[in-house]
């Protein structure tokens, strides 16, 4: 390792005049080096401290290393607009950063959530500088990958952020007054406003804040254009994807690595450890998957640009693309792609009390020809809605034991025999459940968990839709991917429910979106669920 300089701060800027300032770290060493580039709006400080090793560590490695603040946060001019400015700042700032005295003139990107995004955008205007990026925790579409999750808006995620930029806003602005105010709501949530999901204290203090376009426009559409997705058809570079199982953002992580692994000439590597949006450590939840599951990627990362910004063969290229954290025997398994094509039906099966006893509902793999019809009733009570407990959309996230939250009657649980060898899951997961509900509009959540034999219940994927459509037809809920092994003489679990907030708001049952929501208004929703031989609700699973 390079000894490094004390850190420098510099300016530039950008075509319109604007100035944005970044702090940048030196090797102490002769010679030419290429330049690391990460664009993040929380102070470039912090550096994305909370996931990555300290810029220092990156020069010490023989790169020249820029933290820059956006426009219109840190000490940046300009005004701040969620992503709006970023394609072109994001050119401006890599050709700027090639031609830094000491570089080689070639630049790489990392970082992680909108750090992330930051790469994307620059890639997107095609700078003849930008070599390779790591793009970690992103959201592909903003709708599907970060605003919704299968057309149900992420309350906690998105409130909890636009509260967070908010205070730095007034922060920035100086306002002591808005800040303690905006400081103590990031603490305690404020979800039982006259309309949950648009609380006065954002509508006050943070009027111009993303957050109200982005409950004001519930549905996919041209508001949603702003997405990396919609800019990067053209674009091919090599790219380090880094994603996490109980991470809010793995849809858009892997959707974009499917869609570049499906067309590019260059390289294109996934890594998915057992973490959440944040740390990446050996414990997410309550679950310590040991040592194996501490985050190697910062030298995974270095691997990466020496690979591709000084040419040196470090033999990535001749591994295997794609590698996976497999919870439950805690290590990592090696993948030429992301499996696919491997999924394997559990099918519902139940007497019909699966809401009051857990020895009601079952999995089953037999056909489904032969389980004979039946009907789960569970009344969902707006005054007491099922609570988020771990998965990827809450806070704190990862895997809990949810055997007391099971015991609810507002919850179905159709649990499997107990398995007779280890069971090996990769890849996407899929429920489908003949479900239909007495309100025009109802959602519908599942969580997969691993019964084990001392009773405990710890959930290992989950996915929440909102049905708009109240007909008995097969709902297809999309689940969060994953890969893990559950033990033998252990027991596969599916319950479901018709809420988890404050992950997702309450669904009053009246087909009005968030935005438009009172409290007062929120309805009983009963539910049914119907499996068997005519109504084949099942689980399709990953099995490897």
């Amino acid at each position: 390792m390079l000894n490094v300089f004390s850190k420098e701060t510099a300016s530039m800027l950008t075509r319109d005049g604007v100035r944005l300032d970044a702090d940048i770290y030196r090797p102490d060493a002769e010679g030419e080096f290429p330049v690391l580039l990460m664009r993040q709006p929380y102070g470039k400080a912090i550096a994305s401290t909370v996931v990555y090793a300290h810029p220092t560590w990156y020069a010490a490695q023989g790169y020249i290393v820029v933290i820059q603040d956006v426009r219109g946060r840190g000490t940046s001019e300009g005004e701040f607009k969620l992503f709006s400015h970023e394609i072109e700042d994001g050119f401006d700032t890599v050709n700027w950063a090639a031609n830094l005295p000491g570089s080689n003139g070639n630049v790489g990107m990392y970082g992680f959530s909108y750090q992330g995004m930051t790469q994307l955008y620059a890639a997107a205007a095609h700078p003849p500088a930008l070599k390779a990026v790591c793009p970690a925790m992103i959201g592909y579409d903003l709708y599907t990958d970060w605003a919704y999750e299968n057309g149900a808006f992420c309350l906690q995620a998105n409130l909890g952020w636009a509260i967070q930029l908010a205070t730095e806003t007034a922060r920035l602005s100086g306002d002591e007054k808005a800040y303690q105010a905006l400081f103590t709501a990031s603490r305690n949530l404020p979800l039982y406003d006259k309309i949950p999901a648009r609380p006065e204290i954002l509508q006050n203090l943070a009027p111009d804040s993303f957050y109200h376009e982005w409950l004001d426009h519930p549905q996919p559409g041209e508001y949603w254009e702003i997405s990396p997705k919609q800019h990067l058809q053209d674009v091919d570079l090599p790219m380090l994807h880094v994603g996490g199982w109980f991470d809010t953002f793995l849809r858009g992580t892997l959707n974009l690595y499917k869609e570049m692994a499906s067309r590019s000439a260059f390289s294109q590597h996934l890594v998915i450890g057992p973490w959440a949006h944040l740390p990446w450590g050996r414990k997410v939840g309550n679950v310590d998957y040991g040592a194996e599951a501490n985050s190697s990627i910062d030298k995974l990362q270095i691997r990466w640009f020496d690979q591709f910004l000084k040419g040196i063969d470090t033999g990535l290229l001749n591994e295997p693309s794609v590698n996976l954290f497999e919870m439950g025997s805690n290590r990592w398994r090696s993948f030429e792609t992301f499996p696919s094509d491997n999924h394997k039906s559990y099918f519902l099966q139940s007497s019909g009390l699966a809401s009051l006893r857990d020895d009601a509902g079952k999995l089953v793999r037999q056909a489904k020809e032969f389980i004979q019809n039946s009907s789960d009733v569970v009344v969902h009570d707006p005054w007491r809605p099922v609570p988020a407990l771990g998965g990827h959309a809450t806070i704190p996230a990862g895997s809990f034991d949810r055997s007391s939250l099971d015991c609810r009657t507002d919850i179905l649980t159709y649990t499997s025999a107990p398995l007779e060898s280890d069971l090996y899951l990769a890849g996407d997961v899929v429920v489908e459940v003949y479900a239909k509900a007495d309100t025009p509009c109802f959602d519908l959540f599942a969580v997969l968990s691993e019964v084990r034999t001392d009773g405990s219940v710890y959930n290992f994927t989950q996915g929440y839709v909102r049905v708009e459509s109240n007909q008995e037809a097969p709902l297809k809920i999309i689940l969060q991917a994953t890969c893990a092994r559950l033990n033998k003489g252990n027991c596969l679990r599916l319950s479901l429910s018709a809420a988890c907030f404050p992950a997702y708001p309450v669904n009053p049952g009246t087909g009005s979106h968030p935005g438009e929501t009172a409290l007062i208004a929120a309805q009983i929703i009963t539910l049914t669920v119907r499996s068997g031989k005519d109504f084949p609700s099942q689980i399709l699973l990953p099995l490897v």
